[in-house]
């Protein structure tokens, strides 16, 4: 049940990766907005689209599991900052729920990606 449950987890975590990359690839005019407001240049989300697809990728095979979800956690608490907007209580959810996402990448480091993995820790 262990490895089942670490795969499905595993699985999950990777889909907000793809999900990441997606929405970047579809509208990447709305995440230019945000890294505006921050005084970042535009083009940052291109880097940012790569990272979420290769750990995405990485992350559902179960490849390079501990140090992708080690940086996939990182980046979650960094993007988090873009999203501190104390005037929208929408954007504050969403940087919260960075933080707790950052938080089950750091157990995917912590116990590994399971069993059912193409290279296991």
């Amino acid at each position: 049940m262990t490895d089942t449950l670490a795969l499905a987890g595993r699985l999950l975590l990777a889909a907000l990766m793809f999900a990441g990359t997606a929405q970047k690839l579809a509208s990447p005019t709305e995440a230019q907005a945000l890294l505006a407001l921050a005084s970042l240049p535009p083009w940052l989300i291109w880097p940012a689209a790569l990272f979420t697809a290769i750990a995405g990728i990485g992350l559902a095979l179960g490849l390079a599991t501990r140090p992708l979800a080690i940086l996939a956690a990182a980046y979650c608490v960094v993007t988090s900052t873009f999203h501190v907007l104390m005037d929208d209580p929408w954007q504050m959810t969403i940087a919260f729920k960075n933080w707790v996402i950052a938080g089950g990448y750091l157990l995917l480091a912590a116990h590994g990606p399971g069993r059912f993995a193409l290279r296991r820790d």
